[in-house]
Formats: structure tokens, sequence, C-alpha cells
């Protein structure tokens, strides 16, 4: 194999200027595929700095951070350095890196809770701290001054929103050639046939030796035994190259081998099933050919065509359903409403961390409706975490200021505050005056609008509001009432059974009272917590706004035996499902039977990562993220006669054909980061809905390929019941001998699927996407016969 070696004679001084020479190569490539050359902001970054990393009071240390050449990898070093041989460059004993791409934020200031436990007041200006995604802790730090701090986190945020900017052509593109790099083992800019084999293992190919050998020659057309400049773009060309994007294309593409505008409107209509006229063509050719003679000649090219393909606007996901579409003005049981159980934990519900950045996580993800578990602390403050446990604590003011810091940052509708109350009436009284002092106008405490409700506000009309969901010492009526409200006495008792959602069941069976205090029981307006006694007895006896909370066991069951009667019943009450307190690891429970009894609040461990939550995530993706879907007609009428279970004829049934070929996939991450480790992708197509429409189907296995997998394989689905339909592809990496490991996912609502070719984003584990990794499908859906 062919390895230059170092000429003997360069000098130690020449060799180093080498070696910088084309690492500031490296980085002006990357920097002009970023748009930032020249950029401020990314000198400072690739320059670093020290920085005081904080763990805990005593452990404060000295960090030198600084960003890679990649532009993309964070990497710092204590101050126990070391020499590479052939460099002189200062090297972290043990490294850490982190990629941008794991950033969730970057906050200025005191504001993670170890940040305010472990430093002073004094430097609150020189602080800030790394949010990342998943369960990695927080990174935080102190910089010499305020302004160095802030330059931190301004650069690190600009460079996060060019990464992000990227077209999926451009971070494949980056990414490629920083594997390019990395296979480059002397930096010599060219690649020998041995380097080439360790870069296709690098992009996840696992190619045979004659293989490479003969994609090596049909490259290296200067027979000099290794490939560089122009060679190299041949071989990403060869590499790239999409023989179904050509097909496609060339069905098409009927002017001097490009898409007129005709042409794309014949391709739009016919294939993509979009109403689309010449001036929609035109601005396509406008906004996605990079070729300047084409888009001068209104003419789109093979390049052109695929980065549209690419742009979310043609991908599977109707745009439209991205923003607020649906109608918000309508009572808020007529919605289903993202909803978090324990919210406050990181981990486990054992003895896992509780932060209020687990609060942030959810709110930031959408999450509608959190839970407050609230115990007696020390010092008259009120404390949340998870009783009887080993699990951490945090104030509960300091998780009510993150919560009205993040609430609607995301979706500005309205969160509801679930509180677990366990405390004295006297820390209650605290409760109370935090929750007043710091939410402030954002939280209803009297009905809207005059008199007495008969039926919930809306989102619209609650938007930018906290709702209080707790116990109440006596009915909202009596507030109209003022003889009544008047007998009140603060130290009033509840006989009631234990509301704790975590007991096992023979302990929730015995009855014991709870001391309410009055402040805290007036917030309570439109979400009064009361006990389920049959659906007979809520339609007499309840109010709307008194609503119960029900263990998953007990939904389920009713979702399966009564499901016309629950749906009847929160067309007007709200329900909430909450997860069997058996789940010790914070496992969760299938959302979607509850969602199609009508439940509103159906409660998730939003920090476990499942298929659950990918479903969870996939039904508040629309409407514009706001945390709020409205229900079909049928489930919104008292009267209706709709059951999930039967499917009787009605409005409901829509009876579709659902048609999916499963085409290719392109960059796959690998799942085992060992280099010689390379996947064997398969697809799974999943329905999820109504019984009758649940349904998976598998395509086969591609041995070796998890850069550009063909599977070109069809699909047929029944779907009854679209309207609470969900689409699932999931990618696996197939084992012979023991259980498929997950390499990512996608599930979006059945209503929101947009027919013809279409790539498909896949998100990981935790639900963020993967930068370049995706499914190339086509979709059609038909009226069945």
């Amino acid at each position: 194999m062919h390895c230059l070696q170092r000429q003997p004679e360069l000098s130690r001084s020449e060799e180093l200027l080498k070696l910088r020479a084309g690492s500031e190569k490296v980085i002006e490539r990357n920097a002009k595929l970023l748009g930032m050359e020249g950029n401020r902001d990314l000198q400072f970054l690739l320059q670093g700095g020290d920085l005081l990393k904080v763990r805990s009071s005593s452990w404060k240390k000295t960090r030198f951070y600084k960003l890679q050449e990649d532009c993309k990898t964070v990497w710092h070093e204590s101050k126990k350095t070391f020499r590479r041989k052939h460099t002189c460059e200062c090297l972290p004993s043990n490294p850490a890196t982190f990629s941008l791409d794991d950033i969730s934020a970057v906050r200025l200031g005191r504001q993670s809770e170890g940040l305010r436990k472990n430093t002073e007041e004094q430097v609150e200006g020189r602080c800030f701290s790394i949010m990342f995604k998943g369960r990695r802790k927080n990174l935080d730090l102190i910089a010499s001054s305020e302004e160095e701090a802030r330059q931190w986190v301004n650069s690190l945020e600009k460079m996060r929103s060019s990464i992000n900017n990227l077209s999926r052509q451009q971070k494949t593109e980056h990414w490629i050639y920083s594997c390019l790099r990395k296979a480059d083992k002397n930096d010599d800019e060219k690649l020998s046939e041995s380097e080439l084999k360790n870069f296709l293992r690098l992009i996840n190919i696992e190619v045979d030796d004659d293989y490479a050998e003969e994609l090596f020659k049909q490259c290296d057309a200067s027979n000099s035994g290794y490939l560089s400049g122009k060679e190299i773009e041949h071989f990403y060309d060869l590499l790239t190259h999409r023989e179904e994007i050509d097909v496609i294309f060339g069905e098409y593409a009927k002017t001097k081998g490009h898409m007129s505008p005709d042409n794309l409107v014949d391709f739009l209509m016919k294939e993509q099933r979009e109403k689309a006229t010449l001036a929609d063509a035109h601005s396509i050719i406008e906004k996605y050919e990079p070729d300047e003679n084409a888009k001068q000649s209104k003419l789109l090219s093979k390049d052109g065509f695929l980065m549209y393909l690419h742009h979310p606007e043609a991908m599977i996901l109707n745009p439209d359903h991205k923003e607020v579409y649906q109608d918000m003005s309508q009572p808020l049981s007529h919605y289903f409403i993202s909803s978090s159980h324990n919210t406050y934990l990181m981990e486990d519900q054992l003895k896992g961390p509780s932060s209020t950045e687990a609060y942030i996580r959810a709110l930031l993800k959408g999450c509608r409706c959190v839970e407050l578990d609230c115990w007696d602390g020390s010092d008259d403050e009120p404390v949340i975490y998870h009783g009887y446990t080993l699990t951490s604590q945090i104030l509960f003011k300091d998780a009510i200021k993150a919560i009205k810091e993040y609430a609607f940052k995301t979706s500005d509708y309205p969160v509801i505050l679930s509180l677990e109350n366990h405390c004295s009436v006297e820390q209650q009284e605290v409760m109370a005056q935090h929750m007043s002092s710091i939410l402030g106008s954002a939280l209803v405490t009297s009905p809207l609008g005059e008199g007495m409700p008969t039926e919930f506000p809306s989102p619209e009309e609650l938007r930018g509001k906290f709702l209080i969901k707790g116990k109440r010492l006596n009915k909202l009526e009596a507030t109209f009432a003022p003889e009544e409200a008047a007998a009140e006495d603060t130290d009033v008792t509840e006989e009631e059974e234990s509301n704790d959602e975590e007991k096992e069941e023979e302990q929730s069976k015995t009855k014991k009272k709870l001391k309410l205090a009055k402040s805290l029981s007036n917030m309570v307006i439109y979400c009064k917590s009361v006990h389920f006694h049959g659906f007979e007895d809520a339609k007499k006896n309840l109010s709307f706004y008194e609503m119960s909370s029900f263990k998953e066991g007990k939904a389920m069951a009713l979702a399966e035996e009564s499901a016309n009667a629950y749906i009847r019943h929160n067309v007007e009450k709200l329900s909430r499902i909450y997860p069997a307190g058996s789940r010790t690891d914070s496992s969760n429970y299938n959302p979607v039977p509850l969602w199609n009894a009508g439940c509103q609040i159906v409660a998730l461990n939003f920090q476990t990562n499942c298929s659950d939550m990918d479903v969870n995530q996939g039904k508040f993706m629309v409407n514009g993220k706001s945390g709020y879907i409205l229900k079909p007609a049928y489930m919104r009428d008292i009267d209706t006669e709709f059951d999930p279970i039967t499917l009787t004829r009605g409005d409901w049934l829509k009876h579709k054909t659902l048609h999916v070929m499963v085409i290719s996939a392109q960059q796959l991450p690998k799942v085992n980061k060992k280099k010689s480790s390379i996947v064997d992708p398969l697809v799974k197509v999943e329905v999820l809905g109504v019984p009758a429409d649940v349904a998976e189907k598998e395509t086969c296995a591609i041995e070796n390929n998890g850069f550009n997998p063909s599977w070109n394989e069809n699909f047929q689905f029944d779907v009854y019941v679209p309207d609470l339909a969900f689409l699932r592809f999931e990618v696996e990496d197939h084992d012979s001998t023991s259980d498929n490991e997950f390499i990512g996912q996608f599930t979006l609502p059945f209503n929101s699927l947009k027919m013809g070719y279409r790539h498909v984003p896949l998100l990981n584990k935790n639900g963020d996407p993967l930068p370049s990794a995706g499914l190339f499908v086509h979709i059609m859906v038909m009226d069945a016969e």
C-alpha cells in the first residue's frame, strides 16, 4: 500500500509550519462552508482560552477550552499536558470533547443549580453554563471577566446557529469532509488505497478488497497510487451518487437534461400530489438551483432538484402543520395536552437526581402540564422530590422560577401546574406566596369573564397563563356565594382517599385527612382534583372543572371496556393519566389507547427515552409545537357514538389504503463506535392508532452498509380512522444473535403526511435530529374501495 513518508531532511520548524498550514486550510474550508470566513466569533473559539470548571463548592479547576479545526468539536485540557510526537502542540492527557450538535443551550449567569449552589452572587456576570441534550450533565464555567463570559456565550450560540442553518446537503458535505480528514493519517491531503478503506469504514461502509481496489483505480486518473484534488472530488461524486434520484429526475427532465418550469409542475402534480403553478416552479428554481446559468435559463438541474427534495418544505411532514393551524378557540377539554409525569426527575424515581433543568427540558419540548411533588423542607421552604425515596431535592421556589422563565419559549399556550401536595398548612402558605409573587398576573386566580363559568376557557383565551391543578376546599361556585365562602376556615380538613400516586393499591384504599391552606386552595380554579366514582356519578355530581387522575392500569381498563363512556366523559371534563408506581425505572406506557379514549392529560416520563415518548413527540410535533392538539369533531360531541374498539359506522370511518415504498437511506450513524463495526440496517414501518389500524412490517437487512443502503420494498396498510393514526419509521441495526439495536426513528400523525417521493429525517434516542441521516420513501394514500 502506498503511504507517503515525511522527508528526513525536513527541519522541526518546517514540519510544524507545514502542519499549521494544513490545519489553516481545513479551518478555512470549514469556515467557508459555514459562511463564517473571517468571523470574529469563530476566531475567538478557535483561539480558545482558560475557564474555571465548577463541579462543587470545593472542586473548581482551570481547563483550557478550544474549538477544533472541524469548527464543530470543542475539546478541553487540564494543566497536565504532553507533547505529541512530531509536533509541539499541547494536548490533553485525558481529552474530553463534545460536539456543538450536543448542546441544547448556552446560558449566561448563574442559571444552573450547580452555579447557584456552588458560587457566590458577585461572580454572576462571569458565569455561564453549557446545557447538553440527553442525560449528559451541564458544564458550569466561570470566565475571567464578564465581557469574556458574554463572548463565549455569544460565540457558541452563533456557531450553533450557523451549523443548524446548514442544508442537509451541506451537513453531509461537512461530515464527509471531516471523515476524509480523519482518514488522511499523514495530513498530506492525499488518500492512499489503505486510507480510502479507512475512510469508507468511518462513513459506515464495509466493502471487499476487490471493490475498494476497483473504486480506487477508477478515480486514480494519474496512476500515482494515491488520490488528490480532482480525483478526490471524483471519488466523492461516485460515493454520493444516488441512482434513485437519477431515475426520478430523468422521467421529468425533458429540457436539455434539465427540468423546465412546466416539467417541474408536472412532477409536483403527478408524483407529489400537490397543487402547483408555474409561479411555484419558478420560485423553487430561484431558491434551490445552484448553477447560475441554469437559474438564468429558468431550468432546474439534478443538483437543484436534490437540494429541493432535501428541504424541510418538501419532506414527509406537511410544512403547513409546523405552524399553529388548528382552531384554538374551543374549550380546554377538547384538546390533547402534552403532559409530563414526575417532571422534576432527570432519571429514575428511586435514586435519580431532581433538577430544575428537568422542568426546563420538558417545557422546551412543548410540555404543557408539569408535575410538582411538594414536601415540607427545612427553613420553612417547601421542596420537590419523589417522597420516601433517595431522589435528590430541589426548592419549590426554584422550580417555579425555572417554570416561569421557560414556560412560553416553545409555546405560548397555557401551562398546568399539577400539584402533588404533601406539605403542612404552613408550608402550603409559602407555596402560595411563591406562586403568587413569581408568576404574578400570569397565574389564573379567578374565573375568566363575568359570573360562574359553565365550561373551560380556550387555549387562545389562556395564552401566557398558568393554571393550578390540585385539591380545593370547596366548589368554585362558592366564590359566587359570599355567605358560603365566609364560613370557610384555613384549617378546614377534607376527608379523602390517599392521592399519593406512587403508593401501592392496598395503601391507596385507606383514607386520610389532608389539611389545606385556604390561600393555596383558592388558586385552584379550572383543575380541581377529585376522586372518580364512575361515569354516571361524574355526570350527575361533578362540575366541568372537577377532574380525576387515573393510574395507567385503571385507565387502560376503562379505555378498553367503556371507551365510548370515557370519550363522552372527556368531552366536558379533563382526565389525567399517570404511570403505575411499579415503574421505578421511570419507564412509560403506550399513550395511544388513552388518546383514543379522549383522555387529554396523558402524562409520560419525559426524561425516559423510549418508543412511547417518540410517539408523544410525534403527536405534538405539529400545530406549531403548541402542546395542544384539537380532538376530532366526533370526540368533542357529548352524544357521540364513536368507540375505537368496536368501530361502528360514523364520521370517523374514513377507510384509506396507505402505500409505503422504502427506497433507500443516507448517512446512518454507527451504533457501535468501534472503527471496524458497520451497521446492517433494516427499516420497520408501523401504523399506530385504533386497534384495527395497528400493523407493522419490515424490510430485509442490508449487510455492511450504513452510508447508502437501498431496499426498494413496498408495503400496504389499511387505515380506518386516519384522524387518530400515526406512521412510524424505525431504523435498526440487525443482529441475528441478539436484539436489534436502535439507529433512528421518525413518527408523525397520519393526517400530516405528504405524498410522493419524500425524505424522512431521523431522530436519535433523545428525539434530536441525526444531522445527515434520513430515509427516502414514496408515500401514496388512496380511498379504499
